[in-house]
């Protein structure tokens, strides 16, 4: 873990520029949810949430990008709800077990849960699974050098998964250009939005299944780079076999997946088709000459992806548990 202190420094000079970017925006943004909604309420819910994702963090790199996962998988089904954080139970299937998030695609949920138990101590009954779950991948995102932002909060959590929804609506790693931009649109977001977003996966890895067909087929891949990932995931077997999404800085929040894109080194289909001759390229060549551009990008699009049909006011609840309704 070396690196995660020069990333910390990096990452506390970029806060302060970012947050004021994008101050603007949150004050624009759903006037149902206010950075301040916990000010009076549970103010040392910040701290909380903090101090475990660095914890987290420090011990396994991996989990920012795990909780980072959660968010966005999270807000794709219903909005940001925290309907993916629920368990299976007897008559309700799980949205963890659907297509996207089985098989050990989707963890960090223990902590959340450790997240959740700590604030319930301090602040019972109060904060949503769906606010913390908000606020944990900002925190990611910064702890491995990437921006902060004001976290816009208010949202409730859902009493219900959606199973079907989280086997239909999230894109998979051999889509292409337009089923993305479908896929976002979809959400409100726009394309710049996708860009930005798909920053993300310059933190975390991805199984052999997911980028064989990559690294074998693909007419746009760098022959070294595809060399390279085959001594890895051979043509059948090895599956579960793990590559970084950023196969130059993969533990740190940076400009590196774009810097991958446009020499043609990146590990998803759906990652390169970002640039592919395509309507985003031009902002794929900004991302990857100018880190800042990204950041600030990146932290605006977070805010828009968290007020993604949140619930608020009376709807659904506060569970006092992560993984199971209020009974």
């Amino acid at each position: 873990m070396a690196v995660f202190p020069l990333v910390r420094v990096r990452a506390l000079l970029l806060a302060a520029a970012v947050v004021l970017l994008v101050g603007a925006f949150v004050r624009g943004s759903d006037a149902q949810l206010s950075a301040g909604f916990y000010s009076a309420s549970c103010p040392t819910v910040h701290g909380v949430v903090r101090q475990v994702m660095s914890q987290a963090v420090m011990n396994n790199t991996r989990s920012g990008a795990a909780i980072l996962r959660l968010f966005f998988h999270d807000c794709f089904v219903n909005g940001c709800d925290a309907s993916l954080l629920l368990d299976d139970t007897p008559t309700t299937p799980s949205e963890k077990g659907a297509g996207p998030n089985a098989g050990g695609s989707t963890f960090g949920f223990d902590i959340i849960d450790t997240i959740k138990t700590q604030v319930e101590a301090a602040c019972p009954a109060t904060v949503s699974c769906a606010d913390i779950l908000a606020l944990a991948a900002r925190d990611s995102a910064n702890l491995l050098g990437g921006p902060s932002w004001a976290v816009p909060l208010g949202r409730r959590d859902a009493t219900f998964p959606n199973s079907t929804g989280a086997a239909t609506d999230l894109p998979g790693p051999d889509s292409d250009f337009g089923t993305l931009v479908a896929a976002f649109a979809a959400k409100g977001l726009t394309s710049r939005d996708l860009a930005a977003l798909s920053g993300a996966h310059t933190v975390g890895r991805a199984r052999c299944a997911s980028f064989r067909t990559r690294v074998y087929c693909d007419a746009n891949v760098s022959p070294a780079f595809a060399s390279r990932q085959q001594q890895s995931c051979p043509a059948s077997g090895g599956d579960a076999s793990l590559a970084p999404l950023d196969s130059l800085t993969p533990d740190e929040f940076d400009n590196g997946y774009y810097r991958n894109l446009v020499v043609g080194a990146g590990l998803l289909h759906s990652d390169q088709e970002l640039f592919n001759n395509g309507p985003v390229d031009s902002l794929v060549r900004l991302y990857s000459a100018n880190a800042g551009a990204f950041s600030s990008d990146f932290a605006t699009s977070m805010i828009r992806l968290g007020n993604v049909s949140p619930l608020t006011g009376s709807s659904g609840e506060i569970r006092l548990d992560c993984r199971k309704v209020n009974s």
